[in-house]
């Protein structure tokens, strides 16, 4: 029979033991939740005063993240500890237990290894925060978060990757502290180059003045503009400047919508994939001679 007298003794001796712990810990877990973050974005905004503000959340979102994982780990692995001791589990016993167990997963633990120390690194060395976007491992995308062993990108057509840090290779940031609109535009040979190139410009100026689109501008007007190349589709000019992070291809988009108005207004061509056969001025003249006779 069950000793209900021992039972309910080991109860007011080790429950109410093990009530604590468990509260201890979720009301640690519920302040560390929320102070967390706050001492994060206090201690960023001391250090990292010179960058901007978005920046700062990425960075803060991204800190605060980590942070919170390690400490909800730590909670967890200290809590069934002293719980197992209250239950009357040899936690010495226990834990040289795991120590030879520890050995044998080792040797199959090397890629998690690598994976850790890659998320370290990249976290030392500020590659990238989360809603950073990024090309890590031949993948370009959005950070959608991030943890010591991986980082999940979300791509444009909303897929979510998964890739361990320790594959990350070469990662690129579009999106650290600035980014760049960058544009190479046709023309036809015919046109004007310097007019072409001036249209282009008030067009940038015009969109740097626009209440909508300016304050995503930090160029207020290019610092290049320049004929790239000639190529067999026409004459390439390249415009470029700088813009807030992540609105360089909000920013495209409108430039080319407002330049392509532009051309049309000034009658200038923007080539495309046809043959034109050019006769010349003395073929050209024989010809309509010969259409005026007829």
């Amino acid at each position: 029979m069950v000793d209900w007298q021992a039972t309910g003794e080991w109860f007011i001796e080790h429950g109410i033991r093990i009530a604590i712990i468990l509260a201890l810990a979720l009301t640690t877990y519920v302040l560390g939740k929320k102070a967390i973050p706050a001492a994060v974005r206090r201690t960023l905004a001391r250090t990292m005063k010179d960058q901007p503000e978005v920046e700062i959340e990425k960075r803060s979102n991204t800190l605060g993240q980590l942070l919170r994982t390690m400490v909800s780990t730590i909670l967890v692995i200290v809590a069934v500890f002293l719980i197992l001791n209250e239950i009357g589990i040899n936690i010495a016993a226990l834990l040289a237990g795991f120590g030879v167990a520890g050995i044998a997963v080792g040797f199959g633990a090397q890629s998690l290894i690598k994976d850790l120390i890659g998320g370290f690194i990249v976290e030392l060395e500020n590659q990238y925060n989360v809603g950073d976007v990024v090309k890590i491992a031949g993948i370009t995308g959005i950070v959608d978060s991030f943890t010591m062993r991986r980082t999940t990108l979300r791509d444009l057509d909303g897929i979510l990757h998964f890739v361990p840090n320790g594959e990350t290779g070469v990662a690129s940031n579009y999106t650290r502290a600035w980014s760049r609109a960058h544009l190479e535009i046709p023309v036809a040979y015919k046109e004007d180059v310097d007019q072409v190139m001036a249209t282009i410009r008030q067009v940038w100026e015009e969109v740097a003045e626009d209440p909508k689109w300016g304050p995503q501008l930090i160029s207020k007007t290019p610092w290049l503009l320049r004929v790239n190349s000639f190529e067999d589709r026409g004459i390439i000019v390249k415009v470029v400047g700088e813009t807030q992070p992540m609105k360089q291809w909000d920013l495209m988009g409108e430039l080319r919508r407002k330049i392509k108005k532009a051309f049309d207004e000034q009658g200038i061509e923007i080539p495309w994939n046809y043959s034109k056969v050019y006769l010349g001025d003395d073929v050209r003249t024989l010809l309509e001679k010969a259409s005026t006779r007829q």
